[in-house]
């Protein structure tokens, strides 16, 4: 294991030491601008975010709530491109040292070449990439050029899954493996329900060394402590857009970012 996949690995297992779950956020891309993403990412760090994921603003985000919808239109219509995703990681990993990945759906790196991706991707400094509707069966040629550049490949599972592709997954996935705890689309939740344990468990019961980690649900401390006491990741995403989105302006919304990061991080820390 090398470079930034096993700063991943360690963070996960560093918090999973201090006998918490790790919070991971989520913000796309040149939203609200590559700029003010980038200055919002250093802002959840700073708040107390252990990893970010950087989303590759996609104009047909299927998987996707409202809310990411709305941030991703406003950056691809600020023109956002795959260079710019590169430079929001390269520029928030070397400000923090804390592991960035990308979150992003087949087609566009599919278009752009895997080989580049993955070779950009890893001088960056990303620690790898969230792969949500890349069907394992059809994964080898990423996780190949993945594993070359030391790249995390993190797959996405479901309570739908079947607890043979849970796996394939597990076998197939490195980093840690990203537990979807609700059917349909991202979204906050006013509960975050027991679907999301019932995943874990079965996630674990494959296993697997990969730590586990839960998203498309939660929006506050208490969730993350809810999520926290059974999973070793929680993921949060359109609770820190929605805060961007809201605010006044951009500095508001740079504070509520990392006031929510702050909250998040007492609620993973059972200090909700």
């Amino acid at each position: 294991m090398s470079g930034n996949i096993q700063l991943l690995t360690d963070t996960l297992a560093g918090a999973k030491a201090e006998g918490r779950a790790a919070l991971i956020a989520y913000l796309p891309a040149g939203f609200p601008t590559v700029d003010g993403g980038i200055e919002a990412i250093k802002a959840v760090f700073d708040g107390g975010a252990d990893v970010v994921e950087v989303g590759l603003p996609h104009s047909d985000p299927v998987l996707d709530g409202p809310v990411i919808q709305t941030a991703d239109d406003i950056a691809l219509r600020g023109g956002v491109r795959i260079a710019d995703v590169m430079r929001t990681v390269r520029e928030a990993h070397a400000a923090t040292g804390k592991p960035v990945l990308v979150m992003t759906y087949w087609n566009p790196i599919d278009r752009y070449g895997v080989e580049r991706f993955t070779a950009e991707l890893a001088e960056a400094g990303g620690a790898g990439c969230i792969l949500p509707d890349l069907p394992v069966q059809e994964s080898a040629l990423w996780r190949e050029h993945a594993d070359k550049h030391g790249l995390a490949t993190v797959f996405v599972v479901a309570p739908s899954s079947k607890d043979a592709r849970l796996a394939e997954i597990t076998a197939a996935g490195s980093g840690f493996v990203y537990a979807a705890s609700l059917m349909g689309v991202t979204g906050t939740r006013e509960s975050v329900g027991t679907q999301a344990r019932e995943l874990v468990e079965r996630t674990r019961a494959t296993g697997t060394e990969l730590a586990v980690c839960v998203g498309l649900g939660v929006s506050d401390a208490r969730q993350a402590a809810e999520v926290g006491a059974f999973a070793d990741g929680v993921i949060v995403g359109s609770a820190f857009v929605k805060r961007m989105l809201d605010a006044p302006d951009h500095a508001s919304g740079i504070e509520a970012v990392r006031d929510l990061a702050g909250d998040l991080a007492k609620g993973v820390r059972g200090q909700a």
